[in-house]
């Protein structure tokens, strides 16, 4: 997860977040966008990984900037449960989806 720290901290572009066909050409689609969004709120994106949209990326955002950054697996029965990723398993995630991953934040924040 070193590879995101940089966009720890970094403020948060709402439009690019709403741009829908953007965030499809990384393979994300966005689950849960505050609106308004307020000075503390939290995000939620899917993403799909060995045939099923069961990967979770949420983030907590305070002031406009990115403050927690947490990729976790939703519960095939039940989506609204989620687990932390093993480091097999987000090693794994991370050689497959991890350039996506990297350019989705990088869209989302301006931050390369």
């Amino acid at each position: 997860m070193k590879r995101f720290r940089k966009f720890i901290d970094a403020e948060l572009n709402v439009e690019n977040v709403k741009n829908s066909a953007q965030l499809n050409s990384y393979g994300i689609t966005c689950t849960y966008l505050p609106d308004p969004v307020e000075d503390f709120d939290e995000f939620e994106f899917r993403t799909d990984f060995g045939g099923k949209e069961n990967i979770v990326i949420s983030f907590a955002l305070e002031m406009g900037k990115i403050k927690r950054l947490i990729i976790s697996e939703a519960n095939e029965h039940n989506p609204d449960v989620v687990k932390g990723l093993t480091a097999d398993r987000l090693e794994s995630l991370l050689s497959q989806k991890g350039d996506d991953l990297e350019r989705f934040f990088e869209f989302i924040t301006g931050v390369s």
